[in-house]
């Protein structure tokens, strides 16, 4: 008696729809239509004799047994690509916000670039979770605010010193005197995507008590360091992705920089560790952060 068996495609339609949650969107990454996807899928509950997928208007939930399914095969998955990419590596990814991608990489890149000329590098504007296997990662710079994804290699970069900044001329302009009592008086600028980083500072310079609700919100982060620059308001930033703008002027620290709460880790794609351009591009990576300018004055409260 022949035992009918699913097919490989099958699986990788039915594994891409529970992770997706949406059957188009898995047969927009497979490069096929939703219609095969749904066959494939119709095929393995009939093999297996049970629902897997829950069908709603506009996404799919698994069951609890296509749930446990769906796991396995991403781990599976993840290991035939990582097995792969190790005997057939593509180009190296580097991936990071787009605000320390605009402030602090591309600034840098040239470089890397120069001293490292037949590396292939691409990157990646993501701050948040990623797959690194699946989505061909091979490093990101990441906030450690947010956590790493399952078997990803973590090395501490550098602890995120946060500061108030501001164009030159504004504090004259607002009437500020660079003292925290002052605040009030200001135009806070705050990131939709870090809206506690103004609470984190006051209580981290010793002043919660300071009350300051955002004025104006921006949607992403170097919108609001772009605003602070041509004197729109106040803004938090890290130290990391605005030491330029302060180098060259544009940007000031009237109250210097402290250790803030989160740290700035790189994530390294653990089947990509023993790639000499990969380790390259880690060993680079770290000597740039320890030539931040340390001439940048530390926090001092008033």
């Amino acid at each position: 008696m022949t035992v009918a068996r699913p097919s490989l495609n099958a699986l990788r339609a039915f594994e891409t729809s529970v992770r997706l949650g949406n059957m188009s969107r898995a047969a927009d990454e497979l490069g096929v239509t939703p219609s095969a996807i749904s066959r494939h899928i119709q095929s393995l509950e009939s093999i297996f004799g049970v629902p897997l997928l829950k069908r709603l208007p506009q996404s799919v939930i698994a069951t609890d047994e296509g749930a446990r399914m769906a796991a396995k095969l991403s781990d599976g998955f993840n290991l035939i690509e990582a097995s792969v990419a190790q005997f057939k590596p593509g180009p190296l990814t580097l991936s990071c916000s787009a605000t320390i991608m605009m402030h602090w990489l591309i600034p840098r890149l040239r470089h890397f670039k120069q001293t490292h000329p037949n590396v292939d590098l691409r990157l990646n504007v993501n701050y948040a979770d990623i797959d690194l296997v699946r989505e061909e990662i091979s490093l990101a710079i990441r906030n450690d605010m947010v956590p790493p994804p399952q078997d990803v290699i973590v090395k501490h970069l550098m602890n995120e010193e946060i500061g108030l900044v501001c164009a030159p001329g504004y504090l004259k302009a607002a009437g500020l005197e660079a003292r925290l009592e002052d605040l009030p008086k200001a135009r806070i600028l705050a990131a939709k995507t870090r809206l506690f980083a103004w609470n984190d500072w006051l209580e981290t310079m010793g002043r919660p008590e300071i009350a300051l609700a955002p004025h104006d919100i921006y949607e992403h982060f170097y919108l609001m360091i772009q605003a602070a620059s041509y004197g729109l308001g106040v803004a938090i930033a890290p130290r990391m992705i605005v030491e330029d703008e302060i180098s060259s002027g544009r940007l000031v620290a009237p109250f210097g920089f402290i250790a803030g709460k989160f740290n700035i880790v790189l994530w390294i794609a653990p089947h990509l560790r023993k790639s000499k351009d990969l380790q390259a591009l880690v060993k680079w990576t770290m000597h740039e952060v320890g030539n931040t300018d340390r001439a940048l004055p530390n926090a001092k409260g008033r």
